[in-house]
Protein backbone atom coordinates (compact mmCIF):
# COMPACT_ATOMS: atom_id res chain seq x y z
CA UNK A 1 0.00 0.00 0.00
CA UNK A 2 1.42 3.15 -0.96
CA UNK A 3 0.97 6.69 0.72
CA UNK A 4 0.61 9.84 -1.29
CA UNK A 5 -0.32 11.99 1.71
CA UNK A 6 -3.05 14.50 0.85
CA UNK A 7 -3.24 16.13 4.24
CA UNK A 8 -5.14 13.03 6.66
CA UNK A 9 -5.65 10.92 3.86
CA UNK A 10 -3.47 9.08 1.00
CA UNK A 11 -4.62 7.12 -2.19
CA UNK A 12 -4.75 3.23 -1.86
CA UNK A 13 -3.01 1.41 -4.76
CA UNK A 14 -4.76 -1.83 -3.23
CA UNK A 15 -8.78 -0.30 -3.29
CA UNK A 16 -7.98 3.01 -5.85
CA UNK A 17 -9.45 5.34 -3.18
CA UNK A 18 -9.16 7.95 -0.68
CA UNK A 19 -8.41 6.57 2.85
CA UNK A 20 -7.80 8.35 5.99
CA UNK A 21 -4.14 8.18 7.10
CA UNK A 22 -4.49 9.65 10.79
CA UNK A 23 -5.32 6.17 12.82
CA UNK A 24 -1.95 6.11 14.92
CA UNK A 25 -2.65 3.34 17.96
CA UNK A 26 -0.39 3.61 20.62
CA UNK A 27 0.84 0.72 23.37
CA UNK A 28 -1.56 0.33 25.88
CA UNK A 29 0.19 -0.85 28.89
CA UNK A 30 -1.68 -1.80 32.14
CA UNK A 31 -1.20 -3.37 35.40
CA UNK A 32 -4.01 -6.49 35.08
CA UNK A 33 -4.12 -8.53 32.00
CA UNK A 34 -7.24 -8.06 29.48
CA UNK A 35 -8.59 -11.56 29.58
CA UNK A 36 -11.85 -11.05 27.69
CA UNK A 37 -13.36 -12.82 29.79
CA UNK A 38 -17.18 -11.71 28.75
CA UNK A 39 -16.27 -13.57 25.92
CA UNK A 40 -13.92 -16.47 27.37
CA UNK A 41 -14.97 -17.29 30.45
CA UNK A 42 -13.42 -20.45 31.05
CA UNK A 43 -16.27 -22.62 32.22
CA UNK A 44 -18.34 -21.85 29.56
CA UNK A 45 -18.23 -22.61 25.73
CA UNK A 46 -16.40 -19.21 24.17
CA UNK A 47 -18.98 -16.93 22.81
CA UNK A 48 -18.97 -14.92 19.66
CA UNK A 49 -19.29 -11.11 19.62
CA UNK A 50 -20.62 -9.04 16.50
CA UNK A 51 -20.76 -5.23 16.35
CA UNK A 52 -21.68 -5.38 12.84
CA UNK A 53 -18.67 -4.18 11.27
CA UNK A 54 -17.61 -5.37 7.87
CA UNK A 55 -14.41 -4.50 5.94
CA UNK A 56 -13.38 -5.68 2.45
CA UNK A 57 -12.64 -8.09 0.62
CA UNK A 58 -9.29 -7.11 -1.09
CA UNK A 59 -7.76 -10.65 -2.33
CA UNK A 60 -4.16 -10.70 -3.06
CA UNK A 61 -2.38 -10.63 -6.88
CA UNK A 62 -0.67 -13.69 -5.27
CA UNK A 63 -1.54 -16.61 -2.87
CA UNK A 64 0.44 -19.41 -1.56
CA UNK A 65 0.87 -22.25 0.86
CA UNK A 66 3.22 -22.02 4.36
CA UNK A 67 4.30 -25.39 5.76
CA UNK A 68 4.99 -26.34 9.39
CA UNK A 69 5.02 -29.68 8.92
CA UNK A 70 8.58 -30.34 10.57
CA UNK A 71 8.15 -28.26 13.32
CA UNK A 72 4.17 -27.56 15.03
CA UNK A 73 3.20 -30.51 12.83
CA UNK A 74 6.12 -32.56 14.49
CA UNK A 75 5.18 -32.36 17.48
CA UNK A 76 1.56 -34.37 17.83
CA UNK A 77 3.22 -37.44 16.14
CA UNK A 78 6.22 -39.64 16.57
CA UNK A 79 9.71 -37.61 15.76
CA UNK A 80 10.56 -38.25 11.99
CA UNK A 81 14.28 -39.75 10.91
CA UNK A 82 16.12 -37.43 8.58
CA UNK A 83 15.75 -39.46 5.66
CA UNK A 84 11.66 -39.09 6.56
CA UNK A 85 12.00 -35.54 6.80
CA UNK A 86 13.34 -35.37 3.70
CA UNK A 87 11.23 -37.61 1.65
CA UNK A 88 8.68 -35.46 2.96
CA UNK A 89 10.12 -32.83 2.14
CA UNK A 90 11.12 -33.81 -1.80
CA UNK A 91 7.39 -34.71 -1.88
CA UNK A 92 5.96 -31.52 -0.86
CA UNK A 93 8.20 -29.77 -3.34
CA UNK A 94 7.07 -32.04 -6.00
CA UNK A 95 3.09 -31.06 -4.64
CA UNK A 96 4.31 -27.32 -4.55
CA UNK A 97 5.04 -27.15 -8.55
CA UNK A 98 8.07 -24.96 -9.87
CA UNK A 99 5.83 -21.88 -9.11
CA UNK A 100 6.52 -22.34 -5.47
CA UNK A 101 2.86 -22.04 -4.61
CA UNK A 102 4.29 -23.96 -1.15
CA UNK A 103 6.47 -20.97 -0.49
CA UNK A 104 8.57 -22.29 2.45
CA UNK A 105 8.59 -24.84 5.53
CA UNK A 106 10.01 -24.60 9.08
CA UNK A 107 12.11 -27.15 10.51
CA UNK A 108 12.79 -27.25 14.48
CA UNK A 109 16.36 -26.67 14.73
CA UNK A 110 17.32 -27.56 18.46
CA UNK A 111 18.68 -31.06 18.41
CA UNK A 112 21.57 -32.63 16.55
CA UNK A 113 18.65 -34.78 14.13
CA UNK A 114 16.67 -31.28 13.18
CA UNK A 115 20.17 -29.79 12.09
CA UNK A 116 21.08 -32.97 9.97
CA UNK A 117 18.19 -32.89 8.29
CA UNK A 118 17.95 -29.08 7.75
CA UNK A 119 21.38 -29.84 6.34
CA UNK A 120 20.26 -32.15 3.76
CA UNK A 121 17.22 -30.42 2.61
CA UNK A 122 19.45 -27.73 2.15
CA UNK A 123 21.94 -29.92 0.05
CA UNK A 124 18.96 -30.27 -2.69
CA UNK A 125 19.11 -27.04 -3.50
CA UNK A 126 15.09 -26.12 -4.03
CA UNK A 127 14.02 -22.54 -4.96
CA UNK A 128 10.75 -23.70 -3.05
CA UNK A 129 9.59 -24.51 -0.17
CA UNK A 130 12.79 -22.36 1.10
CA UNK A 131 14.29 -23.79 4.27
CA UNK A 132 13.46 -21.91 7.26
CA UNK A 133 13.73 -22.33 11.14
CA UNK A 134 11.61 -21.29 14.33
CA UNK A 135 13.08 -19.62 17.57
CA UNK A 136 11.98 -18.30 20.82
CA UNK A 137 13.24 -14.94 21.67
CA UNK A 138 16.49 -15.42 22.99
CA UNK A 139 20.27 -14.92 21.51
CA UNK A 140 21.17 -18.12 22.02
CA UNK A 141 18.03 -19.99 19.36
CA UNK A 142 19.90 -17.32 17.01
CA UNK A 143 23.36 -18.52 16.76
CA UNK A 144 21.63 -21.70 15.59
CA UNK A 145 20.36 -20.08 12.93
CA UNK A 146 23.20 -17.91 12.45
CA UNK A 147 25.19 -21.52 12.04
CA UNK A 148 22.98 -22.91 9.56
CA UNK A 149 23.28 -20.20 7.23
CA UNK A 150 19.50 -19.84 7.12
CA UNK A 151 17.99 -16.86 5.29
CA UNK A 152 15.20 -16.31 7.48
CA UNK A 153 13.64 -17.25 10.43
CA UNK A 154 10.41 -17.35 12.82
CA UNK A 155 10.40 -16.21 16.49
CA UNK A 156 7.57 -16.40 18.71
CA UNK A 157 6.25 -13.01 20.25
CA UNK A 158 3.11 -14.27 22.33
CA UNK A 159 0.53 -11.27 22.12
CA UNK A 160 -2.33 -12.11 24.03
CA UNK A 161 -2.29 -11.09 27.88
CA UNK A 162 -2.87 -14.72 28.50
CA UNK A 163 0.86 -15.32 27.82
CA UNK A 164 2.69 -11.78 27.94
CA UNK A 165 1.12 -11.65 31.87
CA UNK A 166 0.04 -15.24 33.13
CA UNK A 167 3.14 -17.66 31.48
CA UNK A 168 5.74 -14.80 30.47
CA UNK A 169 5.10 -12.49 33.77
CA UNK A 170 5.32 -9.68 32.00
CA UNK A 171 3.90 -6.52 31.39
CA UNK A 172 2.78 -5.58 27.52
CA UNK A 173 5.68 -2.72 27.84
CA UNK A 174 8.29 -5.26 28.69
CA UNK A 175 7.11 -8.29 26.57
CA UNK A 176 7.13 -4.88 23.53
CA UNK A 177 10.90 -4.23 24.48
CA UNK A 178 12.18 -7.79 25.08
CA UNK A 179 10.59 -8.72 21.14
CA UNK A 180 11.59 -5.97 19.42
CA UNK A 181 15.30 -6.65 20.55
CA UNK A 182 15.15 -10.39 19.14
CA UNK A 183 13.87 -8.73 16.28
CA UNK A 184 16.75 -6.23 15.91
CA UNK A 185 19.33 -9.30 16.32
CA UNK A 186 17.86 -11.01 14.01
CA UNK A 187 18.05 -8.31 11.31
CA UNK A 188 21.47 -7.25 12.67
CA UNK A 189 22.53 -10.56 11.15
CA UNK A 190 21.25 -10.26 7.79
CA UNK A 191 18.58 -13.11 8.27
CA UNK A 192 15.41 -11.85 7.76
CA UNK A 193 12.85 -12.34 10.06
CA UNK A 194 9.22 -13.70 10.55
CA UNK A 195 6.82 -12.64 13.33
CA UNK A 196 4.59 -15.18 15.27
CA UNK A 197 1.85 -13.35 16.86
CA UNK A 198 0.82 -16.27 19.16
CA UNK A 199 -2.58 -16.54 20.35
CA UNK A 200 -3.97 -13.01 18.03
CA UNK A 201 -7.47 -14.16 18.47
CA UNK A 202 -7.13 -13.48 22.42
CA UNK A 203 -5.01 -10.54 22.28
CA UNK A 204 -6.22 -6.68 22.83
CA UNK A 205 -6.01 -5.51 19.06
CA UNK A 206 -6.00 -1.92 19.16
CA UNK A 207 -3.84 -1.76 22.46
CA UNK A 208 -1.05 -4.14 21.62
CA UNK A 209 -0.84 -6.56 18.39
CA UNK A 210 -1.63 -2.68 16.10
CA UNK A 211 1.23 -1.05 17.70
CA UNK A 212 3.64 -3.78 18.21
CA UNK A 213 3.06 -4.71 14.67
CA UNK A 214 3.34 -0.79 13.71
CA UNK A 215 6.84 -0.82 15.45
CA UNK A 216 7.85 -3.75 13.70
CA UNK A 217 7.41 -2.36 10.10
CA UNK A 218 9.10 0.86 11.38
CA UNK A 219 12.18 -1.53 12.17
CA UNK A 220 11.92 -3.81 8.67
CA UNK A 221 11.87 -0.16 6.89
CA UNK A 222 14.91 1.26 9.26
CA UNK A 223 17.13 -2.02 7.74
CA UNK A 224 15.52 -2.37 4.26
CA UNK A 225 14.34 -6.20 5.31
CA UNK A 226 10.71 -6.24 6.05
CA UNK A 227 9.71 -8.30 8.62
CA UNK A 228 6.81 -11.19 8.27
CA UNK A 229 4.11 -11.08 10.73
CA UNK A 230 2.18 -14.58 10.85
CA UNK A 231 -1.28 -14.09 13.07
CA UNK A 232 -1.57 -17.03 15.06
CA UNK A 233 -4.96 -18.41 15.69
CA UNK A 234 -3.35 -20.58 18.41
CA UNK A 235 -6.08 -21.95 20.24
CA UNK A 236 -8.82 -22.08 17.14
CA UNK A 237 -10.78 -18.96 18.45
CA UNK A 238 -11.04 -17.02 14.83
CA UNK A 239 -14.57 -16.98 13.16
CA UNK A 240 -15.13 -15.59 9.49
CA UNK A 241 -18.42 -14.42 10.01
CA UNK A 242 -19.38 -11.14 8.69
CA UNK A 243 -19.78 -8.55 11.64
CA UNK A 244 -17.97 -10.90 14.02
CA UNK A 245 -16.34 -8.57 16.59
CA UNK A 246 -12.28 -8.28 17.43
CA UNK A 247 -10.27 -10.04 18.57
CA UNK A 248 -12.15 -13.01 17.13
CA UNK A 249 -13.07 -11.76 13.54
CA UNK A 250 -10.20 -12.95 10.86
CA UNK A 251 -11.08 -10.47 8.12
CA UNK A 252 -10.86 -7.63 11.34
CA UNK A 253 -7.23 -8.99 12.28
CA UNK A 254 -5.77 -9.33 8.44
CA UNK A 255 -7.56 -6.33 7.56
CA UNK A 256 -6.65 -3.75 11.00
CA UNK A 257 -2.93 -5.28 10.00
CA UNK A 258 -3.16 -3.58 6.50
CA UNK A 259 -5.08 -0.86 7.10
CA UNK A 260 -3.56 0.69 10.44
CA UNK A 261 -0.02 -0.92 10.98
CA UNK A 262 0.75 -0.75 6.96
CA UNK A 263 1.61 -4.14 6.93
CA UNK A 264 1.52 -5.60 3.06
CA UNK A 265 -0.19 -8.62 2.11
CA UNK A 266 2.82 -10.35 0.92
CA UNK A 267 4.38 -9.94 4.17
CA UNK A 268 1.17 -11.39 6.05
CA UNK A 269 0.52 -14.67 6.78
CA UNK A 270 -2.07 -16.73 9.15
CA UNK A 271 -1.46 -19.91 11.29
CA UNK A 272 -4.96 -21.75 12.33
CA UNK A 273 -5.89 -24.42 14.65
CA UNK A 274 -8.99 -26.86 14.38
CA UNK A 275 -10.20 -26.84 18.00
CA UNK A 276 -13.39 -25.29 16.43
CA UNK A 277 -13.75 -26.63 13.10
CA UNK A 278 -13.22 -23.61 11.27
CA UNK A 279 -9.27 -23.96 10.43
CA UNK A 280 -10.13 -24.63 6.31
CA UNK A 281 -12.34 -21.85 6.27
CA UNK A 282 -10.45 -19.18 8.74
CA UNK A 283 -7.46 -19.63 6.19
CA UNK A 284 -9.16 -19.10 3.03
CA UNK A 285 -11.15 -15.83 4.75
CA UNK A 286 -7.24 -14.89 5.75
CA UNK A 287 -6.38 -15.22 2.18
CA UNK A 288 -9.89 -13.59 0.82
CA UNK A 289 -9.16 -10.18 2.97
CA UNK A 290 -5.54 -9.62 2.44
CA UNK A 291 -3.05 -12.29 3.67
CA UNK A 292 -0.72 -13.93 0.76
CA UNK A 293 0.22 -16.78 2.73
CA UNK A 294 -1.27 -19.28 4.92
CA UNK A 295 0.77 -21.82 7.38
CA UNK A 296 -0.34 -25.12 7.36
CA UNK A 297 1.11 -29.12 7.93
CA UNK A 298 0.50 -31.97 5.68
CA UNK A 299 -2.45 -33.80 6.68
CA UNK A 300 -2.91 -31.07 9.36
CA UNK A 301 -0.96 -32.66 11.91
CA UNK A 302 -0.24 -30.49 15.08
CA UNK A 303 -1.41 -29.47 18.37
CA UNK A 304 -4.28 -30.64 19.98
CA UNK A 305 -6.93 -31.09 17.05
CA UNK A 306 -4.11 -29.82 14.34
CA UNK A 307 -3.15 -27.20 11.81
CA UNK A 308 -5.12 -26.41 8.41
CA UNK A 309 -4.28 -29.26 6.33
CA UNK A 310 -2.17 -28.58 3.40
CA UNK A 311 -3.71 -30.58 1.35
CA UNK A 312 -6.62 -29.06 2.03
CA UNK A 313 -5.34 -25.48 0.94
CA UNK A 314 -3.83 -26.68 -2.15
CA UNK A 315 -7.75 -27.93 -3.35
CA UNK A 316 -9.02 -24.28 -2.84
CA UNK A 317 -6.25 -22.55 -4.14
CA UNK A 318 -6.85 -24.18 -7.08
CA UNK A 319 -10.80 -23.53 -6.11
CA UNK A 320 -10.45 -19.62 -5.95
CA UNK A 321 -8.41 -18.94 -8.75
CA UNK A 322 -9.72 -21.55 -11.43
CA UNK A 323 -6.27 -23.24 -12.20
CA UNK A 324 -3.55 -25.15 -10.09
CA UNK A 325 -0.59 -22.94 -11.15
CA UNK A 326 1.70 -25.53 -11.69
CA UNK A 327 1.16 -27.51 -8.64
CA UNK A 328 1.02 -31.78 -9.05
CA UNK A 329 -2.17 -32.36 -7.12
CA UNK A 330 -1.97 -36.54 -7.75
CA UNK A 331 1.20 -36.27 -5.49
CA UNK A 332 -1.79 -35.24 -2.21
CA UNK A 333 -2.14 -39.43 -3.04
CA UNK A 334 1.36 -40.39 -2.68
CA UNK A 335 1.72 -38.47 0.63
CA UNK A 336 -0.71 -39.91 2.16
CA UNK A 337 0.44 -43.51 1.42
CA UNK A 338 3.72 -42.57 2.78
CA UNK A 339 2.08 -41.31 5.88
CA UNK A 340 0.29 -44.82 6.30
CA UNK A 341 3.44 -47.20 4.74
CA UNK A 342 6.31 -45.29 5.79
CA UNK A 343 5.62 -43.31 9.08
CA UNK A 344 2.12 -45.95 10.00
CA UNK A 345 0.09 -43.10 10.75
CA UNK A 346 -3.49 -43.70 11.11
CA UNK A 347 -5.17 -41.54 8.55
CA UNK A 348 -9.37 -41.63 9.49
CA UNK A 349 -10.34 -43.19 6.52
CA UNK A 350 -13.10 -40.39 5.24
CA UNK A 351 -10.93 -37.53 5.67
CA UNK A 352 -11.10 -35.29 2.47
CA UNK A 353 -8.87 -36.58 -0.23
CA UNK A 354 -6.21 -38.51 1.73
CA UNK A 355 -8.39 -41.14 3.64
CA UNK A 356 -8.77 -44.07 2.28
CA UNK A 357 -12.80 -43.99 2.11
CA UNK A 358 -13.12 -40.55 1.44
CA UNK A 359 -14.23 -40.81 -2.61
CA UNK A 360 -16.02 -44.41 -1.34
CA UNK A 361 -19.49 -44.92 -0.98
CA UNK A 362 -21.69 -47.73 0.85
CA UNK A 363 -25.46 -46.79 -0.47
CA UNK A 364 -26.57 -49.12 -2.91
CA UNK A 365 -28.65 -46.59 -4.78
CA UNK A 366 -25.48 -44.41 -4.98
CA UNK A 367 -23.41 -46.98 -6.16
CA UNK A 368 -25.89 -47.36 -8.81
CA UNK A 369 -25.35 -44.13 -10.19
CA UNK A 370 -21.72 -44.16 -10.21
CA UNK A 371 -22.26 -47.26 -12.42
CA UNK A 372 -24.10 -45.48 -14.73
CA UNK A 373 -22.02 -41.96 -14.17
CA UNK A 374 -19.45 -41.36 -11.82
CA UNK A 375 -19.85 -37.36 -11.50
CA UNK A 376 -23.61 -38.38 -10.09
CA UNK A 377 -21.52 -39.04 -6.80
CA UNK A 378 -17.71 -38.00 -7.05
CA UNK A 379 -16.75 -34.78 -5.43
CA UNK A 380 -14.41 -34.45 -8.75
CA UNK A 381 -12.61 -36.75 -11.33
CA UNK A 382 -10.52 -38.23 -8.44
CA UNK A 383 -8.55 -40.40 -10.58
CA UNK A 384 -7.51 -38.07 -13.19
CA UNK A 385 -6.39 -35.18 -10.38
CA UNK A 386 -5.33 -37.30 -6.92
CA UNK A 387 -4.84 -40.70 -8.86
CA UNK A 388 -7.66 -42.00 -6.61
CA UNK A 389 -11.18 -43.89 -8.26
CA UNK A 390 -14.20 -43.81 -7.11
CA UNK A 391 -15.32 -46.71 -5.31
CA UNK A 392 -17.79 -48.43 -3.49
CA UNK A 393 -17.44 -50.37 -0.27
CA UNK A 394 -19.62 -53.55 -0.66
CA UNK A 395 -21.87 -54.39 2.77
CA UNK A 396 -25.38 -55.07 3.45
CA UNK A 397 -27.16 -52.28 1.16
CA UNK A 398 -24.56 -52.14 -1.77
CA UNK A 399 -26.85 -54.11 -3.74
CA UNK A 400 -26.04 -55.78 -7.56
CA UNK A 401 -24.82 -52.21 -8.19
CA UNK A 402 -22.32 -52.22 -5.84
CA UNK A 403 -20.80 -55.27 -6.20
CA UNK A 404 -20.80 -54.73 -9.95
CA UNK A 405 -18.96 -51.27 -9.17
CA UNK A 406 -16.65 -53.01 -6.77
CA UNK A 407 -15.45 -55.57 -10.01
CA UNK A 408 -15.58 -52.42 -11.81
CA UNK A 409 -12.93 -50.10 -10.13
CA UNK A 410 -10.91 -53.09 -8.45
CA UNK A 411 -10.29 -54.79 -11.82
CA UNK A 412 -10.06 -51.13 -13.45
CA UNK A 413 -11.97 -52.03 -16.42
CA UNK A 414 -13.37 -49.13 -16.79
CA UNK A 415 -9.74 -47.77 -17.70
CA UNK A 416 -10.06 -50.24 -20.16
CA UNK A 417 -13.69 -49.33 -21.51
CA UNK A 418 -15.19 -52.93 -20.22
CA UNK A 419 -18.36 -52.41 -18.46
CA UNK A 420 -19.95 -55.07 -16.03
CA UNK A 421 -23.62 -55.62 -15.80
CA UNK A 422 -25.31 -55.65 -12.61
CA UNK A 423 -27.26 -58.61 -14.04
CA UNK A 424 -24.93 -61.27 -15.32
CA UNK A 425 -25.32 -64.20 -13.09
CA UNK A 426 -22.42 -64.61 -11.25
CA UNK A 427 -22.81 -60.90 -9.33
CA UNK A 428 -26.27 -62.36 -8.18
CA UNK A 429 -24.05 -65.46 -6.62
CA UNK A 430 -22.48 -62.77 -5.24
CA UNK A 431 -24.86 -60.96 -3.60
CA UNK A 432 -26.81 -63.88 -2.57
CA UNK A 433 -23.83 -64.94 -0.23
CA UNK A 434 -22.60 -61.71 0.99
CA UNK A 435 -26.51 -61.33 1.80
CA UNK A 436 -26.24 -64.47 3.95
CA UNK A 437 -23.16 -63.35 5.55
CA UNK A 438 -25.00 -60.40 6.99
CA UNK A 439 -28.19 -61.87 8.03
CA UNK A 440 -25.83 -64.00 9.90
CA UNK A 441 -24.79 -61.41 11.78
CA UNK A 442 -21.62 -60.11 10.25
CA UNK A 443 -21.51 -55.93 10.86
CA UNK A 444 -17.57 -55.15 8.49
CA UNK A 445 -17.94 -54.26 5.15
CA UNK A 446 -16.29 -57.19 2.55
CA UNK A 447 -12.58 -57.03 2.31
CA UNK A 448 -11.13 -56.76 -1.50
CA UNK A 449 -9.74 -60.63 -0.69
CA UNK A 450 -13.10 -61.72 -0.04
CA UNK A 451 -14.66 -60.46 -2.84
CA UNK A 452 -12.02 -61.74 -5.41
CA UNK A 453 -12.76 -65.45 -3.62
CA UNK A 454 -16.18 -65.11 -4.43
CA UNK A 455 -16.38 -63.81 -7.58
CA UNK A 456 -13.24 -67.19 -8.46
CA UNK A 457 -15.94 -69.24 -7.19
CA UNK A 458 -19.20 -68.12 -8.74
CA UNK A 459 -17.83 -67.73 -12.54
CA UNK A 460 -13.91 -68.81 -12.84
CA UNK A 461 -13.97 -67.46 -16.68
CA UNK A 462 -14.93 -64.04 -15.80
CA UNK A 463 -12.26 -64.34 -12.80
CA UNK A 464 -10.11 -64.98 -14.92
CA UNK A 465 -10.60 -62.80 -17.58
CA UNK A 466 -10.31 -59.75 -15.41
CA UNK A 467 -7.60 -60.76 -13.50
CA UNK A 468 -5.89 -60.67 -17.06
CA UNK A 469 -6.94 -56.99 -18.12
CA UNK A 470 -5.98 -55.60 -14.69
CA UNK A 471 -2.44 -57.80 -14.62
CA UNK A 472 -1.81 -56.41 -18.38
CA UNK A 473 -2.84 -52.86 -17.12
CA UNK A 474 -0.42 -49.75 -17.76
CA UNK A 475 0.50 -48.43 -14.66
CA UNK A 476 0.02 -44.35 -15.00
Amino acid sequence: MSKENIGELYYSDTTHLLEQSAYKYQLQDRKEPQLYRNLFEYDSIPKVSFNHRNVPMVTPEKLWITDTTFRDGQQSTSPFSVSQIVDLYKLMHKLGGKGGIIRASEFFVYTEKDRKAVEKCLELGYEFPEVTSWIRANENDLKIIKELGLKETGVLVSCSDYHIYKKMGLTRAQAMEKYLAIVRKILDNGIRARCHFEDITRADFYGFVVPFATALKELGDEYNSPVRIRACDTMGYGVSYPGAALPRSVQGIIYGLQHYAGITSDMLEWHGHNDFYKVVTNASTAWLYGASGVNCSLLGIGERTGNCPLEAMAIEYASLRGTTDGMDLSVITEIARYFEDELEYDIPPRTPFVGRDFNVTRAGIHADGLLKDEEIYNIFNTQKILRRPAGVAVGPHSGLAGIAHWITRYYRLDEKGITVDKHAPYIAVMKEQIDKLYENGRTTVMGDNELEHMLKSADIKAYEHFCHVKKHHKDI
